[in-house]
């Protein structure tokens, strides 16, 4: 098995990777839009931090190998109350003729402070681990 970190303190914390790869299927964690000190990026715009938060994912999938395209499944998880549809049209346009599979939902709460939005995504590898 492959594995990508972050850096995080709380993969360290958790005893978790931003993303793991074995064979071809790669997963990536949860991931929150946060700078290098683990603070929010774009506090209350759930469409900024669905943006930043699918970029970093997808980031840690290419560094095991795993395209956009070859993306098949992805997870968007709204703080409770949060409006949807800007996090939607973002996934919409990031994945626009991938189009994997996708669930969308409301969740009673997220760990990281001021994040109103998590990502996760899985994918068959078409390329080589590059990390």
């Amino acid at each position: 098995m492959h594995t990508v970190r972050s850096g995080s303190p709380f993969e360290t914390l958790a005893s978790y990777s931003r993303a793991a790869r074995a064979g071809d299927i790669v997963a990536v964690s949860g991931t929150a839009a946060l700078d290098a000190r683990g603070v929010a990026l774009f506090p209350g715009d759930a469409a900024a931090q669905t943006r930043a938060a699918l970029e970093t994912a997808l980031e840690a999938a290419a560094a095991l190998g795993a395209a956009r395209e070859d993306v098949i499944r992805t997870r968007i998880y709204l703080l409770a109350g949060t409006e949807w549809r800007g996090s939607v049209e973002v996934h919409g346009e990031i994945f626009r003729g991938v189009d994997p599979a996708n669930t969308t939902l409301h969740v009673a709460e997220l760990i990281p402070q001021d994040c109103l939005v998590e990502v996760e995504l899985d994918a068959v590898a078409s390329g080589p681990v590059k990390a």
